[in-house]
C-alpha cells in the first residue's frame, strides 16, 4: 500500500507520496487547487503504477479548502482521509524542527496516514452539509445582529441617554419603528405628539398612545445627551437600525429553511429539553455521523467540552477548565441548550441544583450538564428514537 499526503492551500496544494516502509518515492510536487492541478497528481500516480486501490490519500481539515480535492479523487475511487492536523502535530515536530515547509508538511501527512494512528472523517450527505451551512451562516447572522445593536446602543448613550429607560426592550418593534422615525433628542421634539401618538399606537398594536409620546417627548426636551454632530449621530442610528431590521428578517427566512432540512434530515434531537430546531440543526450538522464516535466520551471531546486537567508532578490544579478544542459551532450550541436543560428538565435540573448545593459556581455546574446532554445526544441519535426524561425515583 503507497501513502500519498496533501498539504492543502488556498491556490496550490503540496502531494508526497511514500511506500509501505515510508520512503519518499520522489520530491513532493506542487499542484493548483483546479482539475487541471489534480491530473497532474493523476498523472504522477500513472507513472508510478499506483492505481486507486493500491495507495491511500490523506489531508488535514485546512478551513474549507479541502472540499475540491477530497470531492474529485473521491469520485474517481479513490480512498481519501481527512483528519484533524492535531493527529499530525505531534509527528510534524518531530519532522520540521526547526523550520517548516510545505514538502515537509506533506510528507508527514503522508507518514500519518501510514501509521494509522488518526480518527478521519468523511463527507456527510447532502442534507447534512446544507445544515451545516445554513446554520453555521445563520449564527454570523445574529453575531452581526448583536454588534449593530451594541454600536446602537453605544450611540444612544451619547446623544440620547435617557432613551434606554422608555422601552423595555430597546429592539422591540414599537422602539425600533420610533428608531426609523426618530434618532435623536431633536427628532423626538420635532414630530408633532399626534404623529408620534398614532406611530407608537400602530406599531404596538395598540398597547402604547398619547401617555407614552408624551413621556418621550418630555425625556428628549431633558436629555443630557450631547448636542453637537447630532447629524453624524442621526444618520449613524437610521443606518444600523435599519441594518439590523434587514438582518433579522434574513435570520427568519433562514430559519424557515433551516426547519425543512431538519424535518428531512433528524427530527428526534429535537425532543431534548433545551434543543429547538435552531440548536438542533446546529447539533446534527457538526456531528453529522455519529457512527463514527464509538463512545459518548469521543463525542464530549470533539464538542472541546471534556476537562483539561492541569497537572505537573506533585501539583495537581483545583480549577481545571474545558479544552474548547473541538468544533466551537457543536459546543456553542450545546451550552446553550443545556443553559435552558438545566432548569427545564427533571434530571438535569436536579444534577445542576446538586452540583450548585456542593459549592460549584453556576458555569461549572452548566459545563457539567453539558457534559451529561453529549451523553443523552449520543445515545439519542444513535438508537435513533425519541429522548425521555425520567425524573430520579424518591427513597
Amino acid at each position: 500500500m503507497f501513502y500519498c499526503g496533501i498539504d492543502i492551500a488556498k491556490y496550490k496544494h503540496e502531494a508526497s507520496v511514500i511506500d509501505p516502509n515510508g520512503k519518499p518515492l520522489f520530491d513532493s510536487i506542487s499542484f493548483s487547487n483546479s482539475k487541471d492541478g489534480c491530473e497532474k497528481v493523476l498523472a504522477l500516480f500513472q507513472k508510478l503504477e499506483i492505481t486507486s486501490d493500491s495507495v491511500i490519500i490523506g489531508m488535514e481539515a485546512t478551513g474549507h479548502y479541502w472540499l475540491s480535492v477530497y470531492e474529485h479523487f473521491s469520485g474517481l475511487g479513490y480512498d481519501v482521509k481527512v483528519f484533524n492536523p492535531i493527529h499530525s502535530e505531534a509527528l510534524r515536530k518531530m519532522y520540521l524542527r526547526p523550520t517548516k515547509t510545505d514538502s515537509k508538511d506533506s510528507f508527514v501527512i503522508a507518514q500519518v496516514m501510514r501509521f494509522g494512528q488518526y480518527s478521519s472523517s468523511t463527507m456527510s450527505d447532502e442534507n447534512i452539509i446544507a445544515l451545516r451551512q445554513l446554520s453555521r451562516y445563520r449564527l454570523a447572522l445574529v453575531d452581526s445582529c448583536g454588534d449593530c445593536k451594541r454600536r446602537i446602543i453605544a450611540l444612544l448613550d451619547q446623544v440620547f441617554p435617557e432613551y434606554g429607560k422608555m422601552f423595555s426592550d430597546t429592539f422591540g418593534a414599537t422602539s425600533t419603528e420610533v428608531l426609523l422615525n426618530c434618532q435623536t433628542p431633536e427628532d423626538m421634539l420635532d414630530i408633532s405628539t399626534e404623529k408620534l401618538t398614532e406611530l407608537l399606537r400602530k406599531s404596538s398594536k395598540g398597547r402604547f398612545k398619547e401617555a407614552k409620546a408624551v413621556e418621550l417627548k418630555t425625556a428628549a426636551k431633558n436629555s443630557f445627551g450631547v448636542s453637537f454632530a447630532k447629524d453624524a449621530f442621526s444618520f449613524q442610528i437610521k443606518q444600523l437600525v435599519e441594518q439590523l431590521v434587514f438582518i433579522e428578517n434574513q435570520v427568519k427566512e433562514l430559519e424557515s429553511e433551516i426547519s425543512i432540512l431538519l424535518s428531512q434530515t433528524n427530527q428526534v434531537i429535537t425532543t431534548i429539553s433545551g434543543i429547538g430546531e435552531t440548536l438542533g440543526a446546529i447539533i446534527v450538522s457538526e456531528i453529522g455521523d455519529i457512527d463514527r464516535f464509538d463512545t459518548p466520551n469521543k463525542l464530549v471531546a470533539f464538542a472541546g467540552l471534556d476537562v483539561r486537567v492541569n497537572q505537573s508532578g506533585e501539583f495537581s490544579s483545583t480549577r481545571n477548565k474545558i479544552s474548547k478544542r473541538g468544533s466551537p459551532y457543536l459546543r456553542r450550541a450545546i451550552w446553550l441548550a443545556s443553559t435552558r436543560a438545566a432548569f427545564c428538565d427533571p434530571v438535569l435540573s436536579d444534577y445542576y441544583q446538586s452540583l450548585r448545593k456542593r459549592g460549584k459556581h453556576h458555569l461549572t455546574a452548566v459545563g457539567a450538564v453539558a457534559r451529561k446532554m453529549c451523553n443523552i445526544i449520543f445515545v439519542i441519535l444513535k438508537e435513533n428514537r425519541p429522548y425521555e426524561s425520567q425524573p430520579p425515583k424518591k427513597m
